[in-house]
């Protein structure tokens, strides 16, 4: 199998990760709200099980499967920015969550322009595409109810 659709596929799978971890971060923050921790929590599980999807193809492709985000600042600096900068704030988080949900979307974007990627990478990438969008239009909901 091509190493671009494991390259591809694995840049997106840490993305992933740490998009997981920006929900489950807004979700301990929305506590005082269950109705909102449990969307958090839902979406959270949501992109894990995606993450699950990704690994898994990379592995059917034979390559090594991510299993951890970047840290690197630059990347979801969102919700890097929120857990180092605002702390508790439920509006900061919201931000940053529509930050790293616009930059997941980007991202995504950007690898289904690649040549070469399988009918199934593509599936895959685009299924994660439409989840950051509608993660950007919950996000963006919010924030305008806040």
């Amino acid at each position: 199998m091509s190493n671009e659709n494991i390259n591809v596929l694995n840049s997106v799978t840490k993305t992933l990760i740490d998009s997981c971890k920006g929900y489950q971060i807004c979700s301990e923050i929305a506590d005082d709200s269950f109705a909102l921790q449990a969307e958090f929590k839902r979406r959270a599980n949501e992109r894990q099980e995606l993450v699950s999807q990704f690994q898994n193809l990379v592995a059917t492709y034979g390559g090594e499967p991510k299993t951890s985000g970047r840290v690197s600042g630059a990347v979801h600096r969102g919700f890097t920015r929120f857990s180092s900068v605002f702390g508790n704030d439920e509006a900061a988080a919201l931000e940053a969550l529509d930050d790293g949900e616009e930059y997941l979307s980007e991202k995504i974007e950007d690898k289904l322009e690649y040549e070469g990627l399988t009918h199934q990478t593509r599936d895959l990438l685009t299924q994660a595409h439409a989840q950051a969008k509608a993660g950007e239009r919950f996000a963006d909901i919010m924030e305008k109810m806040s």
